[in-house]
């Protein structure tokens, strides 16, 4: 709590290391060009000390992966109809970084565990320390891979070429979280779902796919809106780059999936993008 009485969360290297002093000075350069209501904001750093720290805004109610998977408080049940206003403004929010800002930026690191949910359950997408300002004049840059098992991209793990689709990849990964409350990788779990993505598209081409959904999400989506919104997921889950669309067209597809986001996230063009 800082002597105004605001409240911000303070983040700072458990070791002191070089690469992790690079990983806060990257997010500290990442975050200057970011300007989005569903982006974490940053307050304020101090890179002098032994232990680099950033100060953020304090996003109070956890991460989305928490709400999906450690929850078992009903109460703490994301209803569906906040689940795809969370998928529309995180689409949102990784589209004004590929193409709003004044250098693209690719997060390469979109995972549920980086969405935060404020009180209103108003997602912001968080942790930039591995992401990259990419030129203008370049759609790919060789880089090591890094990135979160379950989430990365098979294209820029077997090539080191990372592109703006491969965000795209790990959007489409939380799409599923979103649509079947499962983990992306659960290695304690049977064979038929130790990686939710190959089962997710096995479900897809056997016409099956309601089986896989989360049970309430079932009960309280509309099947054509959910079958749209799996669609789109299966897409972004392509193998190859070329053939996901760009989170924008996702943000385009999503919008038109529902009068009352519509408006909601117009809203956000109007002020932001």
């Amino acid at each position: 709590m800082l002597k105004d009485g605001s409240v911000v969360a303070v983040k700072k290297s458990q070791v002191v290391d070089k690469s992790h002093i690079d990983q806060f000075i990257n997010e500290v350069v990442i975050l200057t060009e970011i300007n989005h209501r569903n982006v974490v904001k940053l307050l304020g750093c101090c890179l002098e000390t032994q232990v680099p720290m950033l100060v953020y805004e304090y996003i109070s109610n956890g991460t989305l992966y928490q709400k999906i998977h450690e929850s078992d408080d009903p109460l703490e049940h994301i209803s569906w109809q906040s689940r795809f206003r969370i998928a529309v403004e995180t689409a949102g929010a990784l589209s004004y970084l590929h193409s709003s800002t004044s250098t693209p930026i690719f997060h390469r690191d979109v995972k549920s565990s980086n969405i935060l949910l404020d009180k209103n359950y108003t997602p912001k997408v968080a942790d930039f320390g591995i992401s990259r300002l990419v030129p203008l004049d370049k759609t790919k840059v060789s880089t090591m891979v890094l990135g979160t098992f379950g989430y990365l991209d098979p294209e820029y793990f077997n090539t080191g070429k990372l592109t703006e689709k491969s965000d795209v990849y790990s959007f489409g990964v939380v799409l599923l979280e979103l649509l079947t409350g499962r983990k992306p990788i659960c290695p304690e779990s049977s064979i038929e779902y130790h990686n939710l993505p190959m089962v997710f598209l096995s479900y897809v081409r056997n016409d099956n796919f309601v089986e896989i959904l989360d049970d309430k999400v079932a009960c309280e989506g509309k099947m054509e809106e959910l079958q749209a919104v799996a669609d789109i997921a299966r897409r972004c889950l392509r193998v190859e780059g070329g053939a996901r669309p760009t989170m924008k067209e996702v943000v385009q597809e999503l919008i038109a999936l529902s009068s009352e986001q519509v408006h909601v996230v117009h809203e956000c063009e109007a002020h932001e993008w």
